[in-house]
């Protein structure tokens, strides 16, 4: 196993941590009667020798050792190294290079990788084949061993790995359509049928739907969702997964955050990327996969409904409802997956808004969670209905805000139910009076009222903000978080925070300076003592991007009166940072500057920075008809099926439904 070891000059060669003079006792360890030993070994491992996927010269003069090591058959937890070997191979943080010539040493092993398709272990079977297309040759070898393999495998967690293997052959070598191509697809075609079992058939299907759509069954929805049903009922009781020891160690610890089923979870997976934009087909398995009697079906398809949306448009109410319904539910992972699914749809949860206000009736004690350290926080389910804007959630809102508990991030789901919520503001203005003038609980307490009654105008609060403006410690230069989220409350309220200017003025050079002029101008309508501060700030290379682009911003908005920017915000338009640019070109525009000059800038933008694209809109809605030049991009913008940002997970979908009620709002004025 270790033949040679001690010839290779591990003090020159390097990884994450530095030399790699450890690594001989590192594989060694892997090597141990003890399993924590072994644990520890296969950590350092991934912790040094391939951190976060990357390859040193240190990973690759590994590669042999860990092939000699994972042949041994005496050798416990080989699955691990196999899947280590798998991960160098795949080289994630790898540079090209590195890359290649990792692939280049496990192609020299491809030797191994073919013997340990037959190991006794079925763990190592399992973990072995995403390694044998890559690096056993020649091709037609290794069609005939997976061939072989599917004849004589009986593990159903083996088999559907097996089909895999042979879709990503045909993949591979399908761009040329010879014959070994061809023969992998029949094969697929042949194991989707009986008297394959179901997960096999599952596996199969799916690499048909990714490499011969035309040869898939005409029934595809009803047979995938007879076969997940079919699998759920001859699925073993969970033991412990291949490969992964008790115990808590890094690699430990890292399978535990897979799925629960994570072979369920890959193939429909599989099955949901082969089908692309068919929509309809999609929503129709997913109420396959959300009305399985299998909780575990059902949690897998609460996670796939999220990804629909993430890359989809539309409103798809059927599976929203059947996500809803999983709240209620006992199990707790399927709880948390249904609660953590709709926050992130956030309006588009509103068909689920009936099963949810159900529950919170029916279940007081879910409207307010505690945390690891005990600190109370708004319960999932009540800030997902309030996240739809149901006006259902605000009685249920001020239960708690009138009980002996009341989470400090109540606030932040008030912007969402907009003026329904106006009933609330005498409690909230209440809680913000009695908020601690200084001390840690301050900006925790403070900022989500703030926001809350910023969102619903109550001018009544106004004696409250400014005590926070006027009480908290000086900070000179930088005023801080609470007094800039009171700033922002002042401009929300306008000429009704008149008292306020005094203080406001007086922030006008601090830290705070942008937001503070932007309350000013709200509050009094003056630009002179505004213009000159957000001047300075257009040309502050100390502050970063995000300032300059935040006063090019309040420029646009003053409108006219902002002209005298106009060559500061010019010179901005050339600024390398996306945001920057965009900002200085709106306000040129909207102050009245020459629209010609500034539109190539906000086209480019549009195209080669989808993240710019609602504040483009924005300009556009605010210009009126005078936006016409951009109506174009709107209206193809409208009739895309795709979100803009549609691989930005948490926050795409929101950002999306703002960016097309922003496009219609512009092209309807």
């Amino acid at each position: 196993m270790f033949r040679g070891i001690d010839e290779v000059d591990w003090a020159s060669l390097r990884h994450a941590d530095g030399s790699a003079e450890d690594v001989p006792g590192l594989l060694r360890g892997l090597a141990s009667a003890d399993p924590a030993e072994r644990q520890t070994a296969l950590d350092g491992m991934y912790g040094a020798v391939h951190h976060r996927g990357d390859v040193y010269d240190a990973t690759l003069a590994c590669v042999p050792f860990l092939l000699a090591l994972a042949v041994r058959e005496e050798l416990r937890d080989r699955a691990g190294l196999v899947e280590l070997l798998v991960s160098i191979g795949a080289a994630e943080g790898a540079t090209a290079d590195r890359a290649a010539r990792a692939r280049a040493a496990l192609r020299a092993g491809g030797e191994a990788f073919a013997r340990l398709a037959g190991d006794p272990d079925a763990g190592v079977r399992r973990a072995v084949l995403p390694a044998l297309v890559p690096y056993v040759t020649p091709p037609a070898r290794v069609l005939s061993l997976l061939r072989q393999r599917i004849s004589v495998e009986r593990d159903d967690r083996v088999l559907p790995g097996l089909a895999e293997s042979v879709g990503l052959f045909a993949r591979r070598h399908g761009a040329a359509g010879g014959p070994l191509a061809a023969e992998a697809v029949g094969l697929l075609a042949e194991l989707s049928g009986p008297p394959y079992g179901p997960g096999l058939r599952l596996a199969a299907i799916g690499q048909l739907a990714s490499c011969a759509p035309e040869r898939l069954p005409a029934d595809l929805v009803p047979t995938v969702v007879r076969l997940l049903r079919d699998r759920s009922g001859q699925r073993a009781r969970p033991g412990r997964p291949y490969g992964s020891p008790h115990g808590d160690s890094l690699a430990v610890r890292l399978r535990r955050l897979r799925p629960s089923d994570e072979e369920g979870s890959r193939l429909l997976r599989t099955v949901h990327h082969a089908l692309g934009d068919r929509v309809a087909d999609r929503i129709a398995l997913l109420c396959g996969q959300l009305t399985s009697p299998d909780p575990l079906d059902r949690c897998n398809g609460v996670w796939m409904t999220a990804g629909l949306f993430r890359e989809w448009r539309g409103a798809h109410p059927e599976p929203v409802v059947l996500v809803g319904t999983q709240v209620g539910t006992e199990e707790g992972r399927l709880h948390d997956a249904a609660v953590a699914v709709l926050r992130e749809l956030g309006e588009l949860a509103a068909p689920a808004a009936g099963p949810l206000h159900a529950l919170l009736s029916h279940r007081p004690e879910l409207r307010v969670r505690y945390g690891p350290r005990g600190a109370p926080a708004l319960g999932g389910a009540l800030r997902v209905l309030a996240g739809t804007g149901d006006a259902r959630a605000v009685p249920v809102l001020a239960e708690v805000l009138a009980g002996p508990v009341v989470p400090d991030d109540l606030g932040l789901v008030i912007p969402r139910l907009g003026r329904a919520a106006a009933p609330l503001a005498p409690a909230l203005r209440r809680r913000l009076a009695r908020v601690p003038l200084d001390g840690p609980a301050a900006r925790r307490r403070a900022e989500p009222l703030l926001a809350a009654l910023a969102a619903l105008r109550d001018t009544a609060s106004v004696p409250s903000v400014v005590r926070l403006l006027r009480g908290v410690p000086d900070r000179p230069g930088n005023p801080g978080a609470v007094v800039e989220a009171a700033v922002r409350a002042l401009a929300a309220f306008g000429a009704a925070a008149r008292e306020a200017e005094p203080e406001l003025r007086g922030l006008l050079d601090t830290a705070c300076g942008v937001a503070a002029a932007e309350a000013l101008w709200s509050v009094t309508g003056e630009p002179e003592a505004v213009v000159p501060v957000l001047l300075r700030a257009l040309t502050d290379t100390g502050s970063g991007g995000h300032r300059r682009a935040a006063a090019a911003d309040v420029l646009g908005r003053m409108g006219p009166a902002a002209a005298p920017a106009v060559p500061g915000l010019l010179r901005l338009t050339g600024s390398e940072d996306a945001a920057e640019r965009v900002a200085a070109a709106c306000a040129v525009w909207r102050t009245g500057g020459e629209a010609e000059r500034v539109l190539p800038v906000l086209r480019s933008a549009w195209t080669q920075q989808p993240g710019t694209r609602t504040a483009i809109a924005g300009c556009v809605a605010a210009l009126g008809p005078a936006g016409a030049p951009l109506h174009d991009l709107l209206r193809a913008e409208l009739a895309s099926p795709r979100r803009h940002l549609a691989d930005r997970a948490g926050t795409g979908i929101q950002a999306d439904l703002v960016l097309t009620r922003v496009c219609r709002e512009a092209l309807a004025a």
